[in-house]
């Protein structure tokens, strides 16, 4: 016994000075930092993620789970919706393309983004969206769809990155990064008001692409959208107070990914907030609930909805982790509905010809 606990002493001695020896050689030689970076470089670019954009079936890549609140874990609402060979982003909040981009996704296939509507929490980072797919290879003018008053958005987003263009034509020239290219266009989705229908904004290659009015006020247009191709679906609620028309529209789809406030956690910052003397934040913690869907909300339209799979997102407020499972879970137990928690990275996958909702994490 005495042997084998000196084995184990000296082969831990051993390991300790080889590491404290592979740090010291890779503090003081200039030669081994480059061959580490350069394995690390290459494992990071040779990461392939052309299956994401296979015609096998229906995919969403959520980059955003999280809200205006600050959040470490969670950046503010953006998804990706893979299909029919292209990159479809619903919405795209503050730093959240830099989250998609980590995945090594091709960004020269984002070709659409589809705006819910128009606080900053989920238009943020249109311009990197547009720049970065543009900079990517994207072939034609990003299209970039939303209520009226989304003309004024995508003229903004181009004004405030006209020299950003500029400056990049002039060093990698207009060949590389073709000028005509770099705006957005604004597409308007007209027909649709406040708790009034639906209308189908796109149609090509087997896709379709719904969008309908969902319950946000005062805010309006706000929109929530529908994918539907080769037999599979996936609904998006935007940012809504419970609504029926949102469950009219969801009916018979797959997964529905659903915003979530948990109104009680809610209500605890609020009265926090007025302990503390800061009115401004009590104000706003007040007024938020009445726009907003509870957890309960969100399971309750997907079982009038009848869909099988639900995905909180857009998550108020921000809780850290395992705990944040309980509090937003904790009340959404109803028979026929599976109750997932989104989180940056999530990936769902629905595979045509076939009932399978798979999950995975595009952040491994």
């Amino acid at each position: 016994m005495k042997t084998v606990r000196r084995i184990l002493v000296y082969g831990i001695a051993l390991v300790v000075l080889l590491g404290a020896g592979g740090y010291a050689a890779l503090c003081f030689s200039p030669a081994l930092q480059d061959r580490v970076f350069g394995m690390m470089v290459e494992q990071v670019m040779s990461r392939d993620t052309s299956s994401l954009t296979a015609e096998d079936g229906l995919r969403v890549g959520i980059c955003g789970s999280g809200s205006p609140m600050p959040d470490a874990n969670r950046t503010p609402a953006c998804n990706i919706v893979f299909a029919a060979g292209e990159m479809f982003v619903v919405d795209a909040g503050s730093g959240s393309w830099q989250r998609a981009a980590s995945w090594r996704v091709d960004a020269g296939r984002v070709g659409t983004v589809l705006l819910t509507h128009f606080h900053s929490d989920h238009i943020g980072d249109l311009g990197e969206v547009n720049l970065q797919s543009w900079v990517g290879g994207r072939a034609a003018p990003l299209a970039v769809y939303g209520g009226p008053g989304v003309e004024r958005v995508v003229a903004g987003f181009n004004e405030a990155y006209a020299m950003d263009r500029t400056h990049r034509i002039a060093h990698h020239g207009p060949e590389f990064l073709k000028p005509e290219l770099g705006p957005m266009e604004a597409h308007v989705i007209e027909g649709v008001t406040h708790g009034s229908g639906s209308v189908v904004v796109l149609e090509r290659n087997g896709l379709k692409i719904t969008a309908f009015a969902v319950d946000h006020q005062p805010i309006e247009p706000a929109f929530g959208y529908r994918f539907d191709y080769k037999g599979r679906s996936v609904v998006f609620s935007g940012d809504t107070h419970k609504s029926a028309a949102l469950a009219e529209a969801a009916k018979g789809a797959d997964v529905l990914i659903h915003e979530a406030m948990a109104m009680e956690e809610v209500a605890i910052m609020e009265e926090t907030a007025k302990r503390n003397k800061l009115p401004r934040f009590e104000k706003i913690l007040h007024d938020i609930p009445d726009y907003h869907s509870s957890p309960r909300d969100a399971a309750e339209t997907a079982a009038a909805a009848g869909v099988p799979t639900l995905v909180l997102s857009h998550l108020i407020p921000p809780v850290p982790g395992w705990f944040g499972r309980i509090l937003f879970l904790r009340d959404t137990g109803i028979d026929g509905v599976d109750t997932h928690l989104a989180f940056d990275g999530m990936l769902i996958e629905l595979p045509a010809g076939s009932k399978d909702v798979k999950f995975s994490d595009l952040g491994r």
